[in-house]
């Protein structure tokens, strides 16, 4: 019989990317097997009605939360448990270690963040989830690398499944008269949107002259601390480059159809991010996976993605190098099409069907070490 999966996660309708991976991870880890039930993580200002799978909701307010969320968990065959700093209650998100040693059904802990610099309790709270858990799965290379140089936890728990993008390859493309930069996700400090439209501005000789997409609301967290003043500066940095009419500003959630559309209407993405942490960036994969070349600031992510791939890395904070490397994509001949060719070898494994085939397997082998440690205790 298939597993029954639990899954501990922030999850719609809260707009995050976490949510939208855990999501969609449960929605192709369980489809045509037996329901999942997600134990939905919450914050204030979140919208508190729950989508139909949501079997427990822990508010970030609640103390003590965590003995529910692992109750609603045990009654599934596997808990999968999504990480990141903060997310949880308590300093560092440290409410989610007790929650981990009440479980008495095998887990997998996907790590979203690995830091290279933690301070000395993040460190010791995330070797201690490690610890817990039945497995962790990290999203690239660079984060198990980092996990297994910088922290005390045990290799043979650590495996790396990528994250899952969905297949955009056959969606509609719309037709433009003009070069389209894309650049999606939720918007803050730090996204770099400034220095696209620095770049966009050193493109303005090119004929036609590019357009470029923001596409994506203000992170909630954003809101909460900073209203939309991140979002107001880029519109008067555009107005101040002259550029303001190339720009269009999406502030729209977009679902996966009219993603699909615009991911495949892009003619480069952009990904001119200020991070030098970031291991794993699911809008990185979406491009990759869709065969649209990526220009992108050497973030540990798209510096192991893109490095002799289908994409080009350019410096941080770097316009003109921003720039250079977009008018070399929509002018040198060939170049758009060869980086386009480099993700074919990689793409179907970024997938999702194949993503939650990774995860199936996974869990399968735990369910079967626990099968073998409980029959001899049980003889």
């Amino acid at each position: 019989m298939p597993a029954s999966y639990g899954f501990l996660s922030t999850h719609p309708p809260t707009r995050c990317g976490l949510a939208t991976f855990n999501s969609a991870l449960a929605a192709h880890l369980t489809a045509g097997g037996p329901p999942a039930g997600v134990v939905r993580v919450t914050a204030s200002g979140d919208d508190k009605r729950p989508e139909p799978g949501v079997v427990h909701t822990w508010s970030a307010r609640n103390a003590a939360g965590w003995r529910g969320a692992a109750a609603a968990l045990n009654a599934f065959d596997v808990a999968v448990v999504q990480h990141e700093y903060g997310i949880y209650p308590g300093t560092d998100g440290e409410d989610v270690l007790p929650l981990l040693r009440r479980l008495t059904v095998p887990s997998i802990v996907v790590l979203h963040t690995v830091l290279r610099q933690p301070s000395a309790r993040q460190k010791t709270l995330l070797e201690q989830i490690v610890a817990a858990a039945g497995a962790v799965v990290t999203m690239t290379g660079t984060a198990h690398d980092r996990l297994l140089v910088g922290y005390a936890v045990n290799p043979a728990k650590v495996s790396v499944i990528p994250h899952g993008a969905a297949d955009h390859v056959g969606a509609p493309a719309l037709r433009r008269t003009r070069p389209h930069l894309l650049t999606w996700g939720l918007l803050g400090p730090g996204k770099g949107i400034e220095w696209a439209l620095r770049a966009l501005a050193r493109l303005q000789d090119l004929d036609p002259t590019p357009t470029y997409t923001i596409a994506g609301r203000t992170h909630p967290k954003v809101i909460e601390h900073q209203g939309e003043a991140y979002r107001a500066g880029l519109h008067r940095l555009g107005a101040e480059l002259g550029i303001a009419h190339a720009v269009d500003y999406q502030a729209a959630y977009h679902d996966q159809a009219t993603l699909g559309a615009l991911v495949r209407s892009a003619d480069v993405v952009l990904l001119p991010y200020d991070s030098r942490e970031q291991v794993t960036s699911g809008v990185l994969i979406e491009a990759v996976a869709a065969g649209v070349p990526v220009v992108a600031t050497p973030f540990p992510h798209a510096v192991e993605l893109l490095t002799g791939g289908p994409g080009l890395v350019v410096p941080h904070q770097d316009p003109t190098a921003l720039a250079a490397a977009i008018r070399r994509i929509l002018t040198e001949p060939g170049l758009a099409a060869g980086l386009a060719g480099r993700t074919r070898p990689i793409a179907a494994e970024l997938r999702w069907p194949a993503v939650a085939a990774r995860y199936e397997a996974l869990a399968g082998r735990l369910i079967a070490a626990r099968s073998t440690a409980v029959a001899p205790a049980a003889a």
